[in-house]
């Protein structure tokens, strides 16, 4: 089975991460995507970052009923932080019949370079690619690539957070279940 990788802190998930996922399956001969919830991104220095698990059953409340899309949480059993290089040796090990690809924006292409072991990722995997604002795709690397023109939605979690503690309304930024879980829950709040 062809199978995308859609990596993310999902902090929250929000409807930009959905379309894109939505605008890949729709264009491409991808089969499924797995949203992989990373524990801890070793680029990332956010102190923001929900709970592991709180993030996990946002995203899973957001793709109910989806049966395209897959809510995987193998990152929280492997060591941390999470690489993708590791994540990918395990899937390839544990899952050898299906054919994984890279899902990322064109400005975690960019930065592709600083990750841990990234010469195997770019040898061994496809990366289906979306563009971000003001993040031109340069192919330095030769990594095979394919660049999806996926509607540009200014949304980001970022924002989503900042709004939360400002006592601001974020429906239709995330899922309806999401936002009730987040407000429900205070999610953000501090």
């Amino acid at each position: 089975m062809n199978i995308g990788l859609f990596f993310g802190s999902f902090n929250p998930v929000h409807i930009g991460h959905l379309i894109i996922a939505n605008h890949i399956l729709n264009e491409t001969d991808l089969q499924k995507i797995w949203l992989i919830v990373s524990p801890l991104n070793p680029l990332k220095t956010d102190n923001s970052l929900l709970d592991e698990y709180a993030r996990l059953d946002l995203v899973k409340a957001a793709i109910e009923n989806d049966k395209r899309v897959v809510v995987s949480d193998v990152e929280f059993q492997l060591s941390r932080p999470s690489f993708t290089i590791n994540t990918l040796n395990y899937l390839k090990e544990n899952y050898p019949e299906n054919k994984f690809s890279i899902i990322m924006g064109s400005d975690s292409f960019q930065s592709l370079h600083l990750w841990k072991d990234f010469e195997p990722i770019i040898s061994h995997y496809k990366i289906l690619i979306y563009n971000r604002p003001g993040y031109k795709v340069e192919n330095r690397m030769n990594a095979e690539i394919e660049i999806l023109n996926a509607p540009l939605l200014n949304i980001s979690s970022t924002e989503i957070r900042k709004l939360i503690k400002q006592g601001k309304s974020i429906r239709y930024l995330v899922p309806e279940k999401v936002r009730e879980e987040i407000e429900r829950n205070q999610f953000y709040k501090k």
